[in-house]
């Protein structure tokens, strides 16, 4: 059983990392003002003090995932804020954004499968 739980503990912090890297690289765009950053919060008609509320969210989201007592609540606020993106390429944007092939989705559905794990892992006091 412990093996198990260390395997689930190494899979847990895997998954942390991949939402931090996601979440670092996606505020940068977001507070260097990148086209598609741009284009994207233009659609939903929040531009630009969306782009820079949710980079701060995102960067919050960052360094709570960082700290065991305080990743779950991290994981809690990546799913809130990839949700409503998901939401908005399924019904706004598209799947696939200024010719991107899905990628920015595909990452949004990432963290959003990640952050149910760490969230389930955290409660569970892994």
């Amino acid at each position: 059983m412990d093996d198990m739980k260390n395997y689930l503990l190494i899979a847990l912090w895997i998954a942390q990392i991949i939402i931090e890297i996601i979440f670092l690289q996606s505020l940068f765009f977001k507070f260097t003002g990148a086209p598609e950053a741009i284009y994207i919060f233009s659609q939903i008609g929040i531009e630009p003090w969306g782009r820079y509320a949710i980079g701060i969210a995102e960067l919050i989201v960052a360094i709570l995932l960082l700290v065991p007592a305080t990743s779950k609540y991290g994981a809690i606020g990546a799913l809130l804020i990839v949700l409503p993106a998901i939401f908005f390429h399924l019904t706004v944007l598209g799947v696939s954004v200024m010719s991107d092939k899905g990628l920015l989705f595909g990452l949004a559905i990432t963290v959003a499968i990640l952050s149910v794990f760490v969230i389930w892992a955290r409660f569970k006091r892994l």
